[in-house]
């Protein structure tokens, strides 16, 4: 006599529902640890092109800091125009085969942009009091480039006499025409600082003033 086999017994509605349950869980905890890690790569990749970005920025004011024009090629002319959300400066233009040129040079925040704005190169002391006019001038913001978007405000240091000054308009006299306390000394850095919208430590950089 063969022995009767049994019949095979399926799954419960009860074990389907419970292993759909668990399915589900698993899905919902995955997919929630997929979601933050994508949100998380897609937080440091803006934070990465902002500092790249502000990085670019700091290097182009390095290469303007460092070809500012000495006081004594200018006849006591304004060099460097430091304030609030701005920076001004008298840069030297060098190609090859050509002599030094002078140019004007202007940072500006405006509307959470900082723009970069330079002028023709010129040679001609009286055509620089022009330039310099248009440059310090908030109206003129033609031919401006922008550097870097989202900056909520930036603030600019002098070091000058041993300690750091604000708004400082530097000639070539040796002086500060908002110093009134007899400074002597030319302007030898600068500390520019960065503030990117929903930051609270902004960027902060040194620059040497003319050639070390």
């Amino acid at each position: 006599m063969m022995p009767l086999l049994r019949k095979r017994r399926g799954f419960t509605l009860v074990e389907l529902l419970v292993a759909i349950s668990i399915l589900a869980i698993v899905a919902v905890l995955g997919w929630r640890g997929l979601d933050s890690i994508v949100r998380a790569r897609a937080s440091l990749t803006a934070q990465m092109e902002t500092t790249r970005g502000m990085q670019l920025a700091f290097a182009q004011l390095q290469s303007d800091c460092e070809h500012i024009t000495p006081p004594d090629v200018i006849n006591n002319r304004p060099f460097l125009l430091t304030g609030t959300d701005r920076i001004t400066l008298v840069r030297e233009v060098f190609n090859e085969n050509q002599p030094a040129r002078l140019q004007v040079v202007s940072y500006r925040v405006v509307n959470g942009m900082l723009l970069r704005r330079e002028s023709n190169v010129t040679r001609d002391l009286a055509e620089l009091d022009g330039l310099w006019q248009a440059g310090i001038s908030d109206a003129d913001t033609g031919n401006s480039v922008a550097l870097q978007g989202g900056v909520a405000g930036m603030q600019v240091l002098v070091w000058q006499n041993g300690g750091w000054r604000q708004a400082v308009a530097a000639t070539g006299n040796s002086g500060l025409a908002q110093q009134p306390n007899g400074a002597s000394q030319e302007p030898t850095g600068l500390q520019v600082a960065l503030l990117q919208q929903g930051q609270e430590v902004p960027l902060s950089k040194f620059f040497l003033v003319g050639e070390p």
